[in-house]
């Protein structure tokens, strides 16, 4: 078994270290290992800090396109790992992956892990420029995949990155997702009064946005009593992302509530009745992950990073992505039936401590380092 003395976790944001990949970090601080923590800055540095990390800014734009930007910044990370000279650099998202294992390969690292979290926007859709960016994306997979370690949050991406012959077999994983603290995410009680119907993401079309409101348009319609909420922020970076003026026009029609941004996710799962999740894709869902944990029935589509969490008639509803029309009737019937919800719920609890709790996603993380070459 290898033991690194350094080890460099790069990430596009600081948010998702700390909300990601902590656990992670505190695990290899606690066996010995040195931990440096890269990524842009933002609000979340700061408390990285303050728990003792050593945290690292790496300016990077998220969605650039300009080629002399993107290689001044595949040469800035060039200087920044031959100056940290690492032992094992474990990389998280789409650009991290592909500029940082460039990088660890001009420079001769050949401990290299990185963690695909899901395909990124442009493999979405196929149309215009995200066509050519597509094929630009697959190629450059596959010129600087091949010699890393590479895991997988779901089997349907591996599947694909296999068939693309984007990875080397023998240097492939599993992992689902990057695990639920079980004691922070808690089972409570249903609260009393109307359901109520959570949507929490990223505001983005992708994410079902638009299908969750026509659903509950539906519904309410209907006479169905219920309460539809939409939980998080718009996204500007991001170009499915629904604008604020949007957001604020369906609450103006009295639709759906928006709640924006929320810190203590715990306490909106409490608030909950249904957890609902209309995506067109996930990596793994981090959200339903930590609504099972907490308890909650769900209804989600029946897509990769989805159907990984949510078993349909176990633990919540599955229906065909992109329809309002099946999603309606999922909600409809779990709003309509509690027991349903309650038993639903009980089933969610098991199956989030049994195969997604941090330290058993930590636990296989580490068996990935172990078996990596420095």
């Amino acid at each position: 078994m290898n033991f690194f003395v350094k080890i460099l976790l790069f990430a596009n944001t600081d948010w998702y270290l700390y909300n990601f990949r902590l656990a992670l970090a505190q695990a290899l601080r606690a066996r010995g290992d040195e931990v440096v923590l890269v990524s842009p800055q933002g609000a979340y540095a700061p408390r990285l800090q303050e728990l003792g990390f050593r945290w690292v800014g790496f300016p990077l734009e998220q969605h650039g396109l300009n080629p002399l930007v993107e290689i001044s910044t595949i040469m800035r990370l060039v200087r920044l790992y031959r100056r940290e000279k690492p032992d094992l650099v474990h990389q998280f998202t789409v650009k991290c992956v592909l500029y940082g294992s460039l990088a660890c390969r001009m420079l001769g690292i050949r401990a290299v892990v990185n963690s695909v979290t899901g395909l990124g926007y442009v493999f979405m859709e196929s149309k215009g420029a995200r066509r050519w960016l597509r094929g630009i994306i697959i190629l450059f997979y596959r010129l600087v995949l091949r010699r890393t370690r590479v895991i997988f949050q779901n089997p349907d991406d591996k599947a694909i990155f296999l068939e693309n012959r984007l990875v080397d077999p023998a240097r492939v994983a599993l992992i689902r997702g990057s695990g639920v603290d079980i004691q922070r995410f808690a089972p409570s009680p249903e609260p009393d009064g109307m359901p109520v119907v959570i949507l929490p993401a990223r505001l983005l079309w992708d994410k079902g946005v638009g299908e969750f409101v026509a659903a509950a348009r539906r519904l309410r319609a209907e006479g169905l009593r219920a309460r539809f909420a939409l939980v998080g922020d718009s996204d500007n970076n991001n170009p499915a992302s629904v604008h604020v003026p949007q957001l604020q026009a369906w609450e103006k029609e009295g639709v759906i509530e928006w709640w924006g941004w929320k810190e203590n996710m715990e306490d909106v799962y409490a608030q909950a009745s249904i957890i609902c999740l209309p995506s067109y894709r996930e990596g793994l869902s981090k959200t339903l992950i930590e609504a099972a944990a907490c308890g909650r029935p769900m209804v989600a589509s029946n897509v990769p990073g989805c159907r990984d969490v949510v078993r349909h008639g176990e633990n919540g509803l599955l229906g065909p992505p992109r329809d309002v029309f099946p999603l309606a009737e999922a909600l409809r019937t779990l709003i309509g039936n509690p027991d349903m919800r309650y038993k639903m719920g009980i089933c969610s609890r098991k199956i989030a401590q049994e195969e997604f709790s941090t330290g058993l996603i930590v636990s296989q993380t580490l068996s990935i380092y172990s078996c990596t070459s420095a």
